[in-house]
């Protein structure tokens, strides 16, 4: 099944001509101007353009364009030649996407809901273009909000006792789907590190703290214990390590001495759903490019 909306269709159609490339490489003379002869050379027109280099002497190079062509899904593969030629040259990690090709998210949800129904309610306004393959969750409470939006939805229960036959069920549901992201929307099992090496850099979560702080679980317990004045939430890449993944987005919002700790994660929900739907959009977007553990996010 295929969950496409509306406004999804319509911001599909609008850019069939256009697509993106993200690039990241040693910093050298000579990257934008040979990119951007490659695209002319194509009769493509560049649309937006973002850079940053750590170190224009000794450091790395990374490079947003979006790019529009009238004759795009025509040429697709001579472009992507000539990428890769370029690339070569350059020594450079590139990813090419073209906006009529709709990328397929996957959710994996929990009993806690919040973050589930901030992602469904974004794809249904058009604000997260994507292909939402699929809803897994180790709980029943998401299924009919999911179902309502015509997305499948999978219940396999998990816990830490057959996490390695649990995960095999996921990954041969991602595979079925052929799923490019997975969005662990307040998903409360921790993966192994085999599921992560199966999709690096392309799992995002969302923990309720400000990362670095309180890392783990029970981080609003551990806030109030501390007398903390402000809280927040963190979307992150996953890796093996626990909430210690590239920083995507984080944010704030102030708390006091009058704050419990359900008060706590009552205004942690109104952020961590935004700070995660931004988190998802941002990828989707081609926005995010990992280096060193840390992130450039362009806008």
């Amino acid at each position: 099944m295929t969950s496409i909306n509306p406004q999804i269709d319509h911001y599909m159609n609008k850019n069939k001509n256009r697509a993106r490339l993200l690039v990241s490489c040693p910093d050298q003379p000579g990257i934008v101007s040979t990119i951007s002869t490659l695209l002319f050379n194509h009769q493509a027109n560049i649309v937006e353009s973002s850079q940053y280099t750590t170190d224009p002497s000794d450091g790395r190079f990374f490079l947003r364009i979006v790019f529009e062509s009238e004759h795009l899904q025509e040429n697709e593969e001579q472009i992507r030649s000539s990428i890769k030629e370029v690339a070569e040259r350059f020594d450079m990690k590139w990813t090419l996407s073209f906006l009529y090709q709709l990328k397929k998210t996957a959710i994996f949800a929990s009993k806690d809901i919040t973050c589930l129904r901030e992602l469904l309610y974004q794809w249904e306004s058009g604000d997260l273009v994507t292909d939402i393959a699929l809803v897994i969750s180790n709980h029943e409470t998401g299924r009919d909000i999911v179902e309502s939006f015509g997305i499948p939805f999978y219940h396999i229960p998990a816990n830490k006792d057959i996490r390695k036959e649990v995960e095999a069920k996921q990954l041969k549901l991602l595979e079925e789907h052929q799923v490019d992201l997975i969005v662990l929307a307040r998903y409360m099992q921790i993966l192994t590190p085999d599921f992560v090496a199966a999709y690096p850099s392309k799992i995002i979560n969302i923990h309720h703290s400000f990362l670095p702080a309180f890392i783990g679980a029970n981080p609003h317990k551990r806030a109030y214990e501390r007398g903390v004045k402000l809280i927040g939430a963190t979307s992150h890449y996953v890796t093996d390590d626990l909430d210690e993944g590239p920083i995507i987005e984080q944010d704030l919002i102030r708390v006091d001495h009058r704050n419990h700790v359900e008060d706590l994660k009552k205004k942690g929900r109104l952020i961590e759903r935004s700070v995660l739907a931004r988190g998802v959009k941002w990828d989707l977007e081609d926005r995010v490019l990992v280096h060193e553990n840390k992130t450039i996010v362009f806008d």
